[in-house]
């Protein structure tokens, strides 16, 4: 047989197997437990997400809607869902009802992206894990008859505000129902990110995988660094081994900047050479199964930190360990750059960096930090706070980031480590980056292991 119609064959067996999800997914009770904990938040309304769109192009990557994700577990696209919320004291009738609507399938394209349920296959609601799966042409119609029971329930839609489809879908009621306006629709992403903060243990399980996945890849760029390789081949390294770990992509795009490059905070190039004698920050880390890492480590580019290089890495350092010192459950918060809370971790590293750093002209070390000492992590890499923002008070069962810094262009030094906390249901912290180096001697030694 000829090679190319081989190829083909293959292609399409691959395609015909049934539904496959790569992500890891949590029990289906774990996801409807969270459907229910957001219909208590509706009022008695309906909340209407959408999944993301499948994009066009093959090189264009694909992602579900995060909370969506949160809310189903479901990773194909086109897709949407339906919370109808229980209201006994506007319809003791109405009952909680759940319904995930998927598109019509597309068999042609199916050649190409592979099988996709829809709500004529067998066993459709039990392998998607919901109530009921009906046909995504379906939902705009089953929304106009229960407005039309209710005419009430108009006022009481939560949506996506960003989402194309749902205002679509809004307008499309308010015209359906002889109405020349709907009220607008409440944010559902807010009340989903108040569940979204706090993880069970399916999730911080997703983030430990995530995390040692990025600490195997942070390992590798300590054993590539070298005078004379390129940001990009260090770049391109990271990537495969976070993909030979299991992580379906980056968390964000990998920053490697060496010299001047790693005293800019947000660098994207990664085009420059590293040289003998510079230091490199290299803020990069995976994804698994949706669930993001953050990891930044400072490596001398030759393998030893010059005492001014090492001056500066172990007083950030110092404040990364002074704030993990003053961390007390349900009191200290985080990202306060401004240091107005009192009881911020951010304060503390920052009067360690000003207390125990200069710069160049005896100025405090603290003028060279330009950010938040951290943030939330989860789905996202900077996962919602809650619905009170930053500061966000930290308690058990949240995931986040000590991350402080200090970037010093007229000396082309740069310093930032980062390492992702949970807050243990005991209160104490629990470090998922503790297995990679965090002393400059650690660096070091790490380096030299493999050369």
């Amino acid at each position: 047989m000829h090679p190319r119609r081989l190829l083909v064959l293959a292609l399409l067996a691959l395609a015909a197997l049934p539904f496959a999800q790569a992500l890891e997914k949590q029990p289906a009770s774990v996801y409807h437990a969270r459907r229910l904990a957001l219909a208590t938040k509706l009022h008695g309304g309906a909340a209407i997400l959408f999944a993301g769109e499948e994009p066009l192009l093959d090189f264009m990557p694909y992602r579900q809607d995060e909370d969506f994700f949160y809310l189903t577990g479901w990773n194909e696209p086109g897709a949407a869902l339906l919370i109808l919320a229980d209201a006994p004291d506007v319809d003791p009738k109405r009952n909680y009802r759940e319904v995930l609507f998927l598109p019509s399938r597309n068999l042609r394209m199916e050649k190409y992206t592979g099988i996709k349920l829809d709500a004529t296959t067998s066993n459709a609601p039990q392998t998607a894990g919901v109530d009921a799966v009906e046909p995504m042409t379906d939902l705009a119609g089953d929304l106009n008859k229960l407005i039309s029971a209710n005419r009430a329930l108009s006022a009481n839609l939560w949506t996506q505000p960003e989402a194309p489809q749902a205002k679509a879908l809004v307008g499309w009621v308010a015209a359906t129902i002889g109405s020349g306006t709907t009220p607008p629709a409440h944010d559902v992403t807010t009340s989903v990110a108040e569940l979204r903060v706090v993880k069970d243990e399916g999730e911080l399980a997703l983030l430990k995988k995530a995390s040692d996945a990025s600490i195997a890849a942070q390992r590798v760029m300590m054993q590539s660094t070298k005078p004379g390789v390129t940001e990009r081949a260090i770049a391109g390294k990271i990537i495969a081994k976070l993909m030979e770990e299991g992580c379906e992509r980056v968390s964000y795009a990998p920053i490697v900047g060496a010299g001047i490059n790693s005293t800019t905070l947000h660098y994207s190039e990664n085009s420059a050479t590293l040289k003998d004698g510079d230091v490199m920050v290299v803020d990069a880390a995976g994804e698994y199964s949706m669930y993001a890492s953050d990891i930044t480590r400072t490596v001398p580019v030759n393998g030893h930190f010059t005492p001014r290089q090492r001056e500066v890495y172990d007083v950030v350092l110092g404040a990364q360990r002074a704030a993990i010192a003053a961390f007390t459950a349900g009191k200290s918060t985080i990202d306060d750059p401004y240091h107005r809370d009192p009881n911020s971790l951010d304060t503390v590293a920052w009067t360690y960096i000003h207390d125990h750093g200069k710069g160049l002209h005896g100025e405090p070390l603290s003028d060279y930090w330009i950010h938040g000492l951290g943030h939330m992590v989860g789905i996202n890499v900077h996962d919602p706070p809650g619905s009170t923002g930053y500061p966000a008070v930290l308690k058990p069962g949240m995931v986040f980031t000590i991350e402080p810094g200090a970037y010093i262009p007229g000396e082309k030094i740069g310093v930032r480590i980062e390492d992702v906390f949970v807050v243990g249901q005991d209160g104490k912290l629990i470090d998922l980056i503790a297995n990679l180096p965090h002393t400059a001697e650690e660096v070091e030694a790490a380096m030299h292991a493999a050369n």
